[in-house]
């Protein structure tokens, strides 16, 4: 069988260090270390007595109990705790399916679990989120890429990376298009927290079926990438399975991790961390809104609900690798290219970042966009 690479994700990691402005992350500028420690209260020598051993292989159970409490109904038997979103994806579509059954994923979207998919043999069909529309779901594409042999659907909410965050009818017809098809309901979660317009946390797929498995982490909403902790939540019998895979991929996560989650996800700590989030998502979009704005001619885009993303469209006769090659190689700035999401022309740009550091690299691709037109 023929492997095929995860595009984005090849594309950073050849170019993420070698530029100067790089606005192809998709996370807020991270928390320090002693940003954290202050949050929680606690100093640094608290640390000082962590064993550096293996934590449980499941999670710590303090670390499963906090995850649990998150969602109305979970108990610790229902979590596993990952190394990342990444690899409880990386689980699901190597525990769900099976070589010849069907995936359906939507479009566009970060393509992990489509191409981990492929890679294993499985086939994979599409729905839509309709720009046209604000990224409404396609409900008809919908119906029409869920059947008999669908094994499982898989969705972002809220999106990545379009920001966009599904409406409540929306949900309710990717659970009953899962229900009526026997197909589990992969849901990554990973930008709840990450509101730009609103300040309630985005409503969970969990609960609302038995056929729900939702994924998370600390990454995105709470700017703790660095500790590579994410999660599964799902049945009993999903989470025993995937633990027993788990032991192959990665054994556990770091005890170190643990423990810092543990603190970040603290009653007193977490609404902290998702505040400041969140004032660096609403900051940040302003200041690219600003600068995108001198090139109303050639930039649009539907203004993301959640994350530190805005998936942008432009007017340019070029394909969005061209774009993105020549931004990097002749301006240093580095952005995520829309076919990488299943969707040309496009742009991901992320811009919870420090101002200054925003500003400088939008500047240059302004230029390049100038320099570009002139010379059509």
């Amino acid at each position: 069988m023929v492997f095929k690479p995860f595009a984005l994700e090849k594309f950073l990691s050849d170019w993420e260090q070698k530029v100067r402005f790089n606005y192809s992350e998709s996370g807020v500028h991270p928390v320090e270390l002693g940003e954290l420690l202050d949050m929680a209260d606690t100093g640094a020598g608290a640390l000082r007595t962590v064993p550096l051993n293996y934590p449980e292989v499941n999670g710590d159970l303090t670390l499963r109990e906090r995850i649990a409490a998150l969602y109305q109904g979970a108990a610790p038997d229902n979590v596993l705790v990952t190394v990342g979103v990444s690899e409880a994806n990386y689980l699901l579509a190597n525990t769900i399916l099976e070589p010849g059954e069907e995936l359906t994923v939507m479009r566009p979207t970060y393509m992990q679990v489509e191409g981990t998919a492929r890679n294993r043999g499985s086939v994979v069909k599409t729905f839509a989120l309709d720009e046209t529309r604000d990224w409404a779901l396609d409900i008809d594409a919908l119906h029409d890429a869920v059947g008999e042999h669908t094994k499982a659907i898989a969705v972002v909410n809220p999106n990545n990376p379009t920001g966009k965050i599904l409406e409540e009818s929306e949900m309710i017809a990717l659970v009953l298009a899962a229900e009526r098809a026997g197909a589990w309901l992969i849901a990554d979660e990973v930008y709840g927290g990450a509101e730009r317009e609103r300040s309630d946390q985005t409503p969970t797929f969990w609960g609302r079926s038995d056929r729900v498995i939702v994924v998370n982490s600390l990454s995105k909403a709470y700017g703790l990438p660095g500790l590579r902790i994410g999660w599964v939540v799902a049945p009993s019998e999903v989470v025993t399975a995937l633990w027993r895979r788990h032991e192959y991929a990665t054994v556990s996560t770091s005890m170190l991790g643990n423990r810092l989650a543990e603190m970040a996800l603290r009653p007193d700590v977490r609404p902290r961390l998702i505040e400041r989030t969140r004032g660096l998502i609403r900051h940040g979009f302003s200041v690219l809104q600003e600068v995108l704005g001198q090139h109303q001619d050639v930039f649009s885009m539907v203004p993301p609900m959640a994350s530190a993303l805005s998936f942008v469209h432009y007017k340019l006769p070029i394909s969005s690798t061209e774009f993105v090659d020549r931004l990097r190689t002749e301006k240093s700035v580095l952005v995520a290219p829309g076919h990488c999401f299943g969707l040309d022309r496009h742009l991901r740009i992320s811009s919870a970042l420090p101002e200054d550091y925003l500003r400088e690299g939008l500047g240059r691709m302004n230029d390049l966009v100038t320099e570009i037109v002139a010379g059509l």
